[in-house]
Protein backbone atom coordinates (compact mmCIF):
# COMPACT_ATOMS: atom_id res chain seq x y z
CA UNK A 1 0.00 0.00 0.00
CA UNK A 2 1.58 3.49 -0.83
CA UNK A 3 2.00 5.56 1.99
CA UNK A 4 0.61 8.76 0.39
CA UNK A 5 0.37 11.45 3.99
CA UNK A 6 -2.75 12.74 3.11
CA UNK A 7 -4.74 9.68 2.16
CA UNK A 8 -6.78 8.26 4.36
CA UNK A 9 -7.38 4.05 3.50
CA UNK A 10 -10.94 2.58 3.96
CA UNK A 11 -10.79 -0.69 5.45
CA UNK A 12 -14.55 -1.94 5.84
CA UNK A 13 -15.60 -4.64 8.10
CA UNK A 14 -19.27 -4.69 7.11
CA UNK A 15 -18.62 -8.28 6.39
CA UNK A 16 -17.43 -9.41 10.00
CA UNK A 17 -17.58 -6.68 12.33
CA UNK A 18 -20.81 -5.53 11.42
CA UNK A 19 -22.33 -9.50 10.61
CA UNK A 20 -22.37 -10.13 14.25
CA UNK A 21 -25.29 -7.90 15.23
CA UNK A 22 -27.82 -10.59 15.83
CA UNK A 23 -29.97 -11.28 12.94
CA UNK A 24 -27.97 -9.79 10.82
CA UNK A 25 -26.52 -12.78 9.14
CA UNK A 26 -25.79 -13.17 5.81
CA UNK A 27 -25.23 -16.20 2.66
CA UNK A 28 -22.66 -16.24 0.74
CA UNK A 29 -23.87 -14.96 -2.19
CA UNK A 30 -25.69 -11.63 -0.19
CA UNK A 31 -21.74 -11.42 1.21
CA UNK A 32 -20.55 -11.26 -2.07
CA UNK A 33 -23.03 -9.10 -3.91
CA UNK A 34 -21.94 -6.90 -0.90
CA UNK A 35 -18.51 -7.20 -1.72
CA UNK A 36 -18.86 -6.41 -5.43
CA UNK A 37 -20.91 -3.41 -4.07
CA UNK A 38 -18.11 -2.14 -1.60
CA UNK A 39 -15.51 -2.24 -4.35
CA UNK A 40 -17.13 -0.26 -6.98
CA UNK A 41 -17.61 2.36 -4.02
CA UNK A 42 -14.23 1.93 -3.61
CA UNK A 43 -13.11 1.13 -0.19
CA UNK A 44 -9.23 0.00 0.30
CA UNK A 45 -9.90 -3.36 2.38
CA UNK A 46 -12.57 -5.64 2.44
CA UNK A 47 -12.55 -7.39 6.17
CA UNK A 48 -14.23 -10.89 4.69
CA UNK A 49 -14.75 -13.02 7.90
CA UNK A 50 -13.50 -15.26 10.81
CA UNK A 51 -12.38 -18.16 8.53
CA UNK A 52 -11.90 -20.35 12.03
CA UNK A 53 -15.48 -19.49 13.16
CA UNK A 54 -17.41 -21.72 11.14
CA UNK A 55 -17.34 -23.59 7.63
CA UNK A 56 -19.66 -21.35 6.63
CA UNK A 57 -17.87 -17.88 7.16
CA UNK A 58 -14.09 -19.98 6.06
CA UNK A 59 -15.90 -20.11 2.68
CA UNK A 60 -17.73 -17.02 2.39
CA UNK A 61 -13.92 -15.72 2.48
CA UNK A 62 -12.69 -18.50 -0.49
CA UNK A 63 -15.40 -17.30 -2.68
CA UNK A 64 -15.15 -13.48 -1.96
CA UNK A 65 -11.52 -13.47 -2.66
CA UNK A 66 -12.21 -15.20 -6.30
CA UNK A 67 -15.21 -12.85 -6.50
CA UNK A 68 -13.69 -8.98 -6.11
CA UNK A 69 -10.01 -8.26 -7.21
CA UNK A 70 -9.07 -4.49 -6.33
CA UNK A 71 -9.85 -4.30 -2.73
CA UNK A 72 -7.77 -6.18 -0.05
CA UNK A 73 -9.02 -8.94 0.93
CA UNK A 74 -8.38 -9.19 4.98
CA UNK A 75 -9.46 -11.96 7.20
CA UNK A 76 -9.29 -12.01 11.17
CA UNK A 77 -7.54 -14.29 13.46
CA UNK A 78 -6.66 -14.76 17.08
CA UNK A 79 -2.62 -14.93 17.78
CA UNK A 80 -2.43 -18.14 17.26
CA UNK A 81 -1.28 -20.47 14.61
CA UNK A 82 -4.57 -22.71 13.79
CA UNK A 83 -6.33 -19.58 13.79
CA UNK A 84 -3.97 -18.02 10.95
CA UNK A 85 -3.37 -21.60 8.78
CA UNK A 86 -7.00 -21.46 8.59
CA UNK A 87 -7.11 -17.85 7.85
CA UNK A 88 -4.30 -18.00 4.92
CA UNK A 89 -6.01 -21.40 3.41
CA UNK A 90 -9.06 -19.15 3.03
CA UNK A 91 -7.39 -16.58 1.67
CA UNK A 92 -5.13 -18.44 -1.03
CA UNK A 93 -7.53 -17.39 -3.87
CA UNK A 94 -6.84 -13.41 -3.07
CA UNK A 95 -4.77 -11.20 -5.40
CA UNK A 96 -4.34 -9.06 -2.42
CA UNK A 97 -4.47 -11.13 0.82
CA UNK A 98 -3.96 -9.72 4.45
CA UNK A 99 -4.61 -11.28 7.59
CA UNK A 100 -5.61 -9.39 10.77
CA UNK A 101 -4.23 -10.79 13.69
CA UNK A 102 -4.08 -9.65 17.16
CA UNK A 103 -3.95 -9.87 20.94
CA UNK A 104 -5.68 -7.76 24.01
CA UNK A 105 -3.63 -5.38 24.81
CA UNK A 106 -5.24 -3.67 28.22
CA UNK A 107 -4.69 -4.77 31.68
CA UNK A 108 -8.52 -5.20 31.90
CA UNK A 109 -8.07 -7.80 29.04
CA UNK A 110 -4.56 -9.43 29.96
CA UNK A 111 -6.09 -10.18 33.51
CA UNK A 112 -9.51 -11.35 33.08
CA UNK A 113 -9.78 -12.57 29.01
CA UNK A 114 -6.10 -14.38 29.05
CA UNK A 115 -5.22 -15.25 32.99
CA UNK A 116 -1.89 -13.87 31.63
CA UNK A 117 0.65 -11.46 31.72
CA UNK A 118 2.17 -8.41 30.17
CA UNK A 119 5.35 -10.15 28.96
CA UNK A 120 3.15 -13.26 28.18
CA UNK A 121 0.96 -11.24 25.77
CA UNK A 122 3.37 -9.45 24.42
CA UNK A 123 5.50 -12.64 23.41
CA UNK A 124 2.39 -14.06 21.88
CA UNK A 125 1.42 -11.00 19.95
CA UNK A 126 5.11 -10.91 17.77
CA UNK A 127 4.95 -15.31 17.77
CA UNK A 128 1.61 -14.24 15.66
CA UNK A 129 2.94 -11.73 13.54
CA UNK A 130 5.86 -13.69 12.34
CA UNK A 131 4.24 -16.72 11.56
CA UNK A 132 1.68 -14.96 10.01
CA UNK A 133 4.53 -13.55 7.92
CA UNK A 134 5.95 -16.79 6.61
CA UNK A 135 2.42 -17.09 5.11
CA UNK A 136 1.30 -14.10 3.83
CA UNK A 137 3.37 -10.42 3.09
CA UNK A 138 0.61 -7.91 4.28
CA UNK A 139 0.08 -8.60 8.03
CA UNK A 140 -2.14 -6.40 10.25
CA UNK A 141 -1.66 -6.40 14.24
CA UNK A 142 -4.89 -5.01 16.77
CA UNK A 143 -4.08 -4.44 20.05
CA UNK A 144 -7.41 -5.58 21.31
CA UNK A 145 -8.82 -2.47 24.12
CA UNK A 146 -6.00 -0.27 23.60
CA UNK A 147 -8.84 2.14 24.20
CA UNK A 148 -8.34 1.71 27.82
CA UNK A 149 -4.41 0.33 27.72
CA UNK A 150 -1.72 1.80 29.54
CA UNK A 151 -0.06 3.85 26.50
CA UNK A 152 3.87 2.74 27.75
CA UNK A 153 2.95 -0.91 27.35
CA UNK A 154 0.82 0.10 24.19
CA UNK A 155 3.91 1.48 22.61
CA UNK A 156 6.15 -1.31 23.70
CA UNK A 157 3.89 -3.61 21.79
CA UNK A 158 3.09 -1.55 18.54
CA UNK A 159 7.25 -1.51 18.20
CA UNK A 160 7.84 -4.99 18.71
CA UNK A 161 4.99 -5.87 16.34
CA UNK A 162 6.03 -3.68 13.44
CA UNK A 163 9.80 -5.05 13.77
CA UNK A 164 8.13 -8.92 13.77
CA UNK A 165 6.77 -7.71 10.28
CA UNK A 166 3.42 -5.61 11.01
CA UNK A 167 2.21 -3.40 8.08
CA UNK A 168 -0.53 -2.10 9.73
CA UNK A 169 -1.35 -1.46 13.15
CA UNK A 170 -4.95 -1.59 14.44
CA UNK A 171 -5.48 0.61 17.77
CA UNK A 172 -8.91 -0.19 18.33
CA UNK A 173 -11.24 1.09 21.05
CA UNK A 174 -13.24 -1.67 21.55
CA UNK A 175 -15.57 -0.73 23.97
CA UNK A 176 -16.13 2.80 22.54
CA UNK A 177 -14.74 3.91 25.92
CA UNK A 178 -12.54 7.19 24.74
CA UNK A 179 -13.38 10.48 24.61
CA UNK A 180 -11.86 11.74 21.28
CA UNK A 181 -8.94 13.63 22.82
CA UNK A 182 -7.90 10.99 24.87
CA UNK A 183 -8.29 8.62 21.66
CA UNK A 184 -6.42 10.78 19.59
CA UNK A 185 -3.64 11.90 22.11
CA UNK A 186 -3.45 7.84 22.15
CA UNK A 187 -2.23 7.99 18.51
CA UNK A 188 0.01 11.07 19.09
CA UNK A 189 1.65 9.14 21.71
CA UNK A 190 2.58 6.23 19.46
CA UNK A 191 3.37 8.37 16.61
CA UNK A 192 5.59 10.04 18.99
CA UNK A 193 7.71 7.01 20.76
CA UNK A 194 7.45 4.30 18.45
CA UNK A 195 10.71 4.53 16.88
CA UNK A 196 9.52 2.59 13.79
CA UNK A 197 5.90 3.74 13.32
CA UNK A 198 6.82 4.78 9.93
CA UNK A 199 6.87 1.32 9.18
CA UNK A 200 3.08 1.00 9.53
CA UNK A 201 0.52 2.51 9.11
CA UNK A 202 -1.79 3.14 12.13
CA UNK A 203 -5.43 2.08 11.90
CA UNK A 204 -8.13 3.41 14.11
CA UNK A 205 -11.24 0.80 15.01
CA UNK A 206 -13.61 2.76 17.10
CA UNK A 207 -16.77 1.38 18.63
CA UNK A 208 -20.34 3.66 19.69
CA UNK A 209 -20.98 2.67 22.86
CA UNK A 210 -20.83 6.55 23.81
CA UNK A 211 -22.27 7.41 20.87
CA UNK A 212 -18.39 8.76 20.17
CA UNK A 213 -17.48 6.31 17.36
CA UNK A 214 -16.91 9.11 14.61
CA UNK A 215 -15.40 11.68 16.80
CA UNK A 216 -12.93 9.42 18.05
CA UNK A 217 -11.81 8.16 14.48
CA UNK A 218 -11.90 11.62 13.02
CA UNK A 219 -9.14 12.32 16.06
CA UNK A 220 -7.14 9.40 15.63
CA UNK A 221 -6.78 10.39 11.89
CA UNK A 222 -6.14 13.81 13.04
CA UNK A 223 -2.71 12.77 15.05
CA UNK A 224 -1.51 11.09 12.49
CA UNK A 225 -3.54 7.39 11.66
CA UNK A 226 -4.25 7.16 7.92
CA UNK A 227 -6.43 3.89 8.05
CA UNK A 228 -9.96 3.65 9.02
CA UNK A 229 -11.73 0.71 9.97
CA UNK A 230 -15.55 1.02 9.76
CA UNK A 231 -19.00 -0.29 8.54
CA UNK A 232 -21.67 0.77 6.06
CA UNK A 233 -24.74 2.38 8.17
CA UNK A 234 -22.32 1.88 11.37
CA UNK A 235 -23.94 -1.72 12.24
CA UNK A 236 -21.92 -3.43 14.51
CA UNK A 237 -21.83 -5.17 17.62
CA UNK A 238 -23.63 -3.43 20.94
CA UNK A 239 -24.10 0.29 19.77
CA UNK A 240 -22.31 0.01 16.32
CA UNK A 241 -19.12 1.04 14.85
CA UNK A 242 -17.80 4.26 13.23
CA UNK A 243 -20.03 5.02 10.09
CA UNK A 244 -17.83 4.97 6.97
CA UNK A 245 -20.00 7.10 5.06
CA UNK A 246 -19.79 9.73 7.99
CA UNK A 247 -15.91 9.80 8.02
CA UNK A 248 -15.70 10.30 4.49
CA UNK A 249 -18.34 13.00 4.15
CA UNK A 250 -16.18 14.62 7.03
CA UNK A 251 -13.01 14.48 5.25
CA UNK A 252 -15.12 15.95 1.94
CA UNK A 253 -16.71 18.23 3.63
CA UNK A 254 -13.92 20.05 5.62
CA UNK A 255 -11.27 20.95 3.40
CA UNK A 256 -9.11 22.18 5.59
CA UNK A 257 -8.22 18.74 6.96
CA UNK A 258 -6.33 18.46 3.70
CA UNK A 259 -7.49 14.70 3.77
CA UNK A 260 -9.12 12.73 1.16
CA UNK A 261 -10.22 8.89 0.37
CA UNK A 262 -10.96 7.36 -2.90
CA UNK A 263 -14.45 6.63 -2.23
CA UNK A 264 -16.96 7.57 -4.24
CA UNK A 265 -19.87 9.12 -1.87
CA UNK A 266 -22.44 9.33 -4.69
CA UNK A 267 -23.14 5.05 -4.48
CA UNK A 268 -23.46 5.76 -0.41
CA UNK A 269 -27.35 5.82 -0.37
CA UNK A 270 -27.30 2.86 -2.88
CA UNK A 271 -25.15 0.76 -0.75
CA UNK A 272 -26.62 1.88 2.30
CA UNK A 273 -29.97 0.56 1.02
CA UNK A 274 -28.63 -2.73 -0.04
CA UNK A 275 -26.91 -3.52 3.15
CA UNK A 276 -29.44 -2.23 5.38
CA UNK A 277 -32.13 -4.63 3.48
CA UNK A 278 -30.09 -7.78 3.22
CA UNK A 279 -29.07 -7.73 7.09
CA UNK A 280 -33.01 -6.48 7.79
CA UNK A 281 -31.42 -3.76 9.83
CA UNK A 282 -33.35 -0.34 9.59
CA UNK A 283 -31.37 2.95 9.12
CA UNK A 284 -32.43 5.44 11.97
CA UNK A 285 -34.34 7.75 9.90
CA UNK A 286 -32.09 10.67 11.38
CA UNK A 287 -28.65 8.68 10.62
CA UNK A 288 -26.08 10.73 9.39
CA UNK A 289 -25.92 10.89 5.30
CA UNK A 290 -27.85 8.24 4.61
CA UNK A 291 -31.06 8.44 7.05
CA UNK A 292 -34.31 9.01 5.78
CA UNK A 293 -34.06 12.94 7.20
CA UNK A 294 -30.94 13.91 6.20
CA UNK A 295 -31.72 15.95 3.55
CA UNK A 296 -35.28 16.43 4.59
CA UNK A 297 -36.64 19.98 5.78
CA UNK A 298 -40.54 20.57 7.35
CA UNK A 299 -39.73 23.52 9.04
CA UNK A 300 -41.09 26.64 7.11
CA UNK A 301 -38.18 28.54 7.88
CA UNK A 302 -36.19 25.98 7.13
CA UNK A 303 -37.79 25.22 3.51
CA UNK A 304 -37.68 28.61 2.40
CA UNK A 305 -34.02 28.83 3.78
CA UNK A 306 -33.04 26.01 1.18
CA UNK A 307 -35.26 27.06 -1.56
CA UNK A 308 -33.71 30.20 -1.78
CA UNK A 309 -29.98 28.62 -1.51
CA UNK A 310 -29.61 25.46 -0.68
CA UNK A 311 -26.49 25.91 1.61
CA UNK A 312 -28.41 28.22 3.89
CA UNK A 313 -29.35 24.68 6.02
CA UNK A 314 -27.56 22.48 3.67
CA UNK A 315 -23.37 21.75 4.56
CA UNK A 316 -23.48 18.71 1.61
CA UNK A 317 -25.42 18.71 -1.38
CA UNK A 318 -27.57 15.21 -1.74
CA UNK A 319 -26.03 14.34 -5.14
CA UNK A 320 -22.97 13.66 -3.21
CA UNK A 321 -23.96 11.15 -1.36
CA UNK A 322 -26.39 9.94 -4.18
CA UNK A 323 -29.41 11.18 -3.01
CA UNK A 324 -31.55 13.04 -6.26
CA UNK A 325 -32.24 15.96 -4.46
CA UNK A 326 -33.25 17.25 -0.88
CA UNK A 327 -36.74 16.72 0.53
CA UNK A 328 -39.28 19.43 1.16
CA UNK A 329 -41.96 17.82 3.78
CA UNK A 330 -45.19 19.44 3.16
CA UNK A 331 -46.91 19.95 6.37
CA UNK A 332 -49.22 22.54 8.50
CA UNK A 333 -45.51 24.49 9.28
CA UNK A 334 -44.88 24.85 5.53
CA UNK A 335 -44.75 28.49 4.11
CA UNK A 336 -46.07 29.54 1.28
CA UNK A 337 -42.48 29.03 -0.33
CA UNK A 338 -42.72 25.08 -0.50
CA UNK A 339 -46.03 24.99 -1.43
CA UNK A 340 -45.15 27.55 -4.59
CA UNK A 341 -42.15 24.50 -4.49
CA UNK A 342 -44.16 21.58 -5.12
CA UNK A 343 -46.75 23.03 -7.59
CA UNK A 344 -44.30 24.32 -10.03
CA UNK A 345 -43.21 20.54 -9.52
CA UNK A 346 -46.88 19.16 -10.49
CA UNK A 347 -46.74 21.27 -13.62
CA UNK A 348 -48.32 24.17 -12.30
CA UNK A 349 -47.82 28.02 -13.16
CA UNK A 350 -48.11 30.26 -10.45
CA UNK A 351 -48.79 33.35 -12.29
CA UNK A 352 -51.96 31.19 -13.52
CA UNK A 353 -53.16 30.28 -10.07
CA UNK A 354 -54.37 31.47 -6.67
CA UNK A 355 -51.98 31.39 -4.01
CA UNK A 356 -53.51 32.56 -1.26
CA UNK A 357 -56.85 30.74 -1.90
CA UNK A 358 -54.57 27.59 -2.12
CA UNK A 359 -52.58 28.12 0.65
CA UNK A 360 -55.22 28.68 3.06
CA UNK A 361 -57.05 24.95 1.78
CA UNK A 362 -53.68 23.99 2.00
CA UNK A 363 -53.42 24.81 5.90
CA UNK A 364 -56.82 23.53 6.45
CA UNK A 365 -55.87 20.06 5.02
CA UNK A 366 -52.75 20.21 6.70
CA UNK A 367 -54.31 20.40 10.01
CA UNK A 368 -55.28 16.71 9.57
CA UNK A 369 -52.45 15.08 8.53
CA UNK A 370 -49.04 14.54 9.34
CA UNK A 371 -47.78 15.55 5.88
CA UNK A 372 -49.30 16.18 2.61
CA UNK A 373 -48.76 14.21 -0.13
CA UNK A 374 -48.74 14.98 -4.34
CA UNK A 375 -52.62 13.45 -4.28
CA UNK A 376 -53.23 15.51 -1.50
CA UNK A 377 -51.64 18.24 -3.36
CA UNK A 378 -53.65 17.51 -6.20
CA UNK A 379 -56.87 17.39 -4.63
CA UNK A 380 -56.11 20.68 -2.62
CA UNK A 381 -56.11 21.95 -6.77
CA UNK A 382 -59.29 20.41 -7.81
CA UNK A 383 -61.28 22.38 -5.42
CA UNK A 384 -62.68 26.12 -5.81
CA UNK A 385 -61.81 28.43 -7.56
CA UNK A 386 -57.97 27.97 -8.04
CA UNK A 387 -56.99 29.03 -11.15
CA UNK A 388 -57.13 33.14 -11.59
CA UNK A 389 -59.32 33.77 -14.53
CA UNK A 390 -60.12 30.25 -15.22
CA UNK A 391 -62.84 27.82 -15.55
CA UNK A 392 -64.69 26.60 -12.44
CA UNK A 393 -67.36 23.81 -12.64
CA UNK A 394 -70.47 25.35 -11.15
CA UNK A 395 -72.95 21.92 -11.48
CA UNK A 396 -72.52 18.99 -13.76
CA UNK A 397 -75.59 16.50 -14.13
CA UNK A 398 -75.18 13.21 -16.42
CA UNK A 399 -78.29 10.81 -17.38
CA UNK A 400 -77.07 7.43 -19.23
CA UNK A 401 -78.65 4.13 -19.44
CA UNK A 402 -79.79 1.45 -21.96
CA UNK A 403 -82.70 3.44 -23.76
CA UNK A 404 -80.75 6.86 -24.78
CA UNK A 405 -77.21 7.73 -25.20
CA UNK A 406 -75.64 9.28 -22.34
CA UNK A 407 -75.64 13.17 -21.74
CA UNK A 408 -73.64 15.69 -19.94
CA UNK A 409 -74.94 18.90 -18.72
CA UNK A 410 -72.36 21.45 -17.07
CA UNK A 411 -72.45 24.85 -16.24
CA UNK A 412 -69.04 26.61 -16.28
CA UNK A 413 -67.45 29.87 -14.90
CA UNK A 414 -65.63 31.78 -16.65
CA UNK A 415 -64.25 35.17 -16.18
CA UNK A 416 -66.98 36.20 -13.61
CA UNK A 417 -69.87 34.70 -16.27
CA UNK A 418 -71.73 31.21 -16.44
CA UNK A 419 -72.01 29.76 -19.51
CA UNK A 420 -74.04 26.20 -20.00
CA UNK A 421 -73.93 23.64 -22.45
CA UNK A 422 -75.49 19.94 -22.92
CA UNK A 423 -74.09 17.33 -25.18
CA UNK A 424 -74.26 13.75 -25.62
CA UNK A 425 -71.12 11.13 -25.89
CA UNK A 426 -70.34 7.52 -26.51
CA UNK A 427 -70.07 7.49 -22.55
CA UNK A 428 -70.77 9.88 -19.74
CA UNK A 429 -67.36 11.41 -19.55
CA UNK A 430 -66.96 11.61 -23.31
CA UNK A 431 -70.20 13.24 -23.01
CA UNK A 432 -68.78 15.81 -20.46
CA UNK A 433 -65.76 16.27 -22.11
CA UNK A 434 -67.80 17.54 -24.88
CA UNK A 435 -70.04 19.93 -23.35
CA UNK A 436 -67.13 21.63 -21.93
CA UNK A 437 -65.45 21.95 -25.42
CA UNK A 438 -68.55 23.54 -26.76
CA UNK A 439 -68.68 26.16 -23.98
CA UNK A 440 -64.40 26.72 -24.23
CA UNK A 441 -64.94 26.40 -28.26
CA UNK A 442 -61.25 24.62 -28.49
CA UNK A 443 -59.72 21.44 -30.40
CA UNK A 444 -58.36 19.49 -27.82
CA UNK A 445 -57.08 16.03 -28.19
CA UNK A 446 -57.42 13.67 -25.05
CA UNK A 447 -53.95 11.51 -25.23
CA UNK A 448 -54.34 9.75 -21.76
CA UNK A 449 -57.10 8.81 -19.10
CA UNK A 450 -56.82 6.55 -16.36
CA UNK A 451 -58.87 6.12 -13.30
CA UNK A 452 -57.84 4.83 -10.01
CA UNK A 453 -59.28 3.66 -6.53
CA UNK A 454 -56.99 5.72 -3.77
CA UNK A 455 -57.49 3.45 -1.01
CA UNK A 456 -60.41 0.11 -2.17
CA UNK A 457 -63.48 0.14 -1.73
CA UNK A 458 -66.75 0.58 -4.16
CA UNK A 459 -67.04 3.98 -1.94
CA UNK A 460 -63.32 5.02 -2.39
CA UNK A 461 -62.05 8.24 -3.91
CA UNK A 462 -61.26 8.22 -7.19
CA UNK A 463 -58.32 9.78 -8.56
CA UNK A 464 -58.10 10.74 -12.26
CA UNK A 465 -55.61 11.67 -14.40
CA UNK A 466 -55.57 12.81 -17.47
CA UNK A 467 -53.62 14.27 -20.45
CA UNK A 468 -54.31 16.62 -22.87
CA UNK A 469 -52.99 18.01 -26.17
CA UNK A 470 -53.17 21.21 -27.72
CA UNK A 471 -51.53 24.33 -30.13
CA UNK A 472 -48.26 21.95 -29.92
CA UNK A 473 -48.03 21.42 -25.95
CA UNK A 474 -49.46 18.57 -23.64
CA UNK A 475 -50.51 19.38 -19.99
CA UNK A 476 -51.69 16.98 -17.14
CA UNK A 477 -54.68 17.57 -15.29
CA UNK A 478 -55.76 15.40 -12.09
CA UNK A 479 -59.29 15.14 -10.33
CA UNK A 480 -60.59 13.26 -7.28
CA UNK A 481 -64.16 12.56 -6.28
CA UNK A 482 -66.07 9.55 -5.47
CA UNK A 483 -68.35 10.30 -8.48
CA UNK A 484 -65.76 8.78 -11.51
CA UNK A 485 -67.30 11.53 -14.19
CA UNK A 486 -67.06 14.41 -11.78
CA UNK A 487 -63.65 13.62 -11.22
CA UNK A 488 -62.91 13.29 -14.50
CA UNK A 489 -64.46 16.95 -15.60
CA UNK A 490 -62.34 17.99 -12.71
CA UNK A 491 -58.97 16.75 -14.57
CA UNK A 492 -59.98 17.85 -17.82
CA UNK A 493 -60.43 21.41 -16.52
CA UNK A 494 -57.17 20.98 -14.15
CA UNK A 495 -55.32 20.63 -17.63
CA UNK A 496 -57.67 22.51 -20.08
CA UNK A 497 -56.76 25.86 -16.93
CA UNK A 498 -52.83 25.31 -16.95
CA UNK A 499 -52.95 26.75 -20.76
CA UNK A 500 -56.44 28.89 -20.85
Amino acid sequence: MLHDPNRIYVFDTTLRDGEQVPGCQLTSVEKIEIAKALEELGVDIIEAGFPISSPGDFQSVVELSKAVTAPIICALTRANKKDIDVAAQALQYAKYPRIHTGIGASDTHIKHKFNSSREEILTRAVDAVKYAKTLVEDIEFYAEDAGRADNEFLARMIEAVITAGATVVNIPDTNGYCLPEQYGEKIRFLKENVKNIDRAIISVHCHNDLGLATANTLAGIQNGARQIECTINGIGERAGNTALEEVCMILKTHHSLNLHSGVNSKRFSEVSGMVSRMMRMPVQSNKAIVGRNAFAHSSGIHQDGVLKHRENYEIMNPEDVGIEQSDIILTARSGRHALKHHLVRLGYEIERINLDEIYERFLLFADEKLSISDDDLLLIMGEGETFINGLVMKSIEVSCGDLNSPEARVKLQYKGAEHEAAATGNGPVNATIKAIESIINKHIELKEFTIQAMHGGSDDISKVNMRIYYDGKSYMGYGFSTDIVKASASAYLDAVNKFL
